[in-house]
């Protein structure tokens, strides 16, 4: 089962891209960040030619995630338990929680497509936000990983932080900056102190995951990781490759971010119609 994460940066604008990637990739499950929509204006009729199930959550042109997925999708979590809101109160008080994750569970594995609140700046509302929301993401995370022992789960998506040095091309530039700040890395790391993996990075795979489209970024390489797939032990088991699909930030029309696929040891009924891949 070959499973990606990609930030796509409005899915109405790449949708082509995308479906063409999952198709030529082979792609059985993806997880997409920034979806730029709501589900009711998401462009399913070409990921359904295609043969994939869309499910997707979005509240407005700013934010939102989804999966498509060409096997069977057994169970649906949207956003998780205190997920903190953010933007203009409701009638009812309460603050609106942003298409930020969603979950589903495919062949026995859940995954989840995260989209991390960006911070903005260190003294910006926006960066307690993100700090709260992945302390919560964790909490939830904790909590279900107790009641399911032993199930593989897969965190994947754009966390907007670079947790290593090496993970931006220049750390002078970033200075006093979110994405690199010591309370990130510890909310990224403090997946890692419970057990959580990096499919790619312990596998030796490396490289940026996403540059901007100012200052000729992607030409000159000066680029930053902040997209990953963090996996449980059960989960890292099942994982035989990984690879960062830089050539995607190419071409007309790319996003900023590129895909970031891992293979899984996992046998599915499409694994018979599979076409041969050298």
């Amino acid at each position: 089962m070959r499973i990606a994460t990609w930030n796509v940066n409005s899915i109405r604008t790449r949708v082509g891209r995308v479906v063409d990637f999952i198709t030529r990739a082979d792609i059985d499950v993806l997880a997409i960040q920034e979806t730029k929509c709501k589900p009711e204006q998401f462009p399913y009729e070409p990921f359904e030619r295609a043969g994939y199930d869309v499910i997707a959550r979005g509240l407005n042109q700013w934010n939102g995630v989804a999966i498509a997925s060409r096997l069977p999708i057994d169970e649906i979590t949207e956003g998780f338990a205190g997920m903190p809101g953010w933007g203009k109160p409701g009638a009812d008080g309460e603050l609106p929680r942003e298409g930020r994750a969603l979950a589903a569970q495919i062949e026995g594995v859940t995954v989840w497509s995260l989209y991390v609140p960006n911070g903005r700046e260190l003294t910006d509302p926006h960066y307690e936000y993100k700090l709260e929301w992945l302390a919560a993401l964790r909490e939830h995370i904790q909590q279900w990983r107790a009641a399911h022992p032993g199930a593989p789960l897969a965190l994947m998506g754009d966390f907007n932080i670079a947790p290593l040095d090496i993970d931006v091309w220049d750390m002078a530039a970033f200075e006093g900056r979110t994405h690199v700040s010591a309370p990130e890395r510890a909310a990224f790391n403090a997946f890692l102190e419970d057990g959580f993996v990096d499919a790619l990075r312990s596998r030796g795979v490396e490289g940026y995951t996403y540059w901007d489209y100012q200052q000729l970024r992607f030409p000159k390489n000066e680029g930053m990781r902040i997209d990953f797939i963090l996996g449980t032990p059960e989960f890292d088991e099942l994982v035989t490759a990984g690879e960062i699909v830089r050539d995607e930030r190419k071409g007309d029309g790319p996003s900023d971010h590129v895909p970031v696929v891992v293979e899984l040891d996992v046998e599915t009924e499409l694994d018979d119609d599979r076409p041969m891949i050298f």
